[in-house]
């Protein structure tokens, strides 16, 4: 059992880092249930994700991000600045986009995530 300190995990990422186009910048550091807990700072679009058995939860530490579910009653759009919490229910696909860059936490099913680069992952 340890603490762990966000800033110096969040100031690891280097700035070449939080392009998307050079891999993935998440740094896990536990698991709480069924979830692995990470902090992540980048900055553009990723590609579309689900996760069939669990919820995700995120937390924006820092800058604003743009959050597209893909819901049952159709497209949701939210924006989250820093300081918001967003809880995305499982089985939905969902994609975000990062206004300039953006410092993050998040809770993520470990189990049977997916991934999709299509325009929309449903068809």
């Amino acid at each position: 059992m340890q603490p762990h300190e966000l800033k110096p995990i969040l100031d690891g990422i280097s700035d070449e880092e939080i392009s998307l186009s050079r891999g993935d910048p998440s740094r896990i550091f536990g698991q709480l249930n069924q979830c692995l807990l990470g902090a992540v700072r980048f900055s553009g679009q990723p590609p579309w994700e689900r996760h069939p058995d669990g919820d995700e939860l995120l937390h924006v530490l820092e800058g604003e991000l743009v959050l597209c579910v893909l819901a049952p009653e159709g497209r949701v759009e939210v924006t989250l600045h820093g300081g918001s919490v967003f809880v995305i229910p499982r089985g939905l696909w969902h994609r975000s986009y990062a206004r300039g860059a953006v410092s993050m936490l998040f809770a993520t099913p470990t189990k049977n995530g997916e991934i999709s680069l299509a325009d929309d992952p449903r068809c």
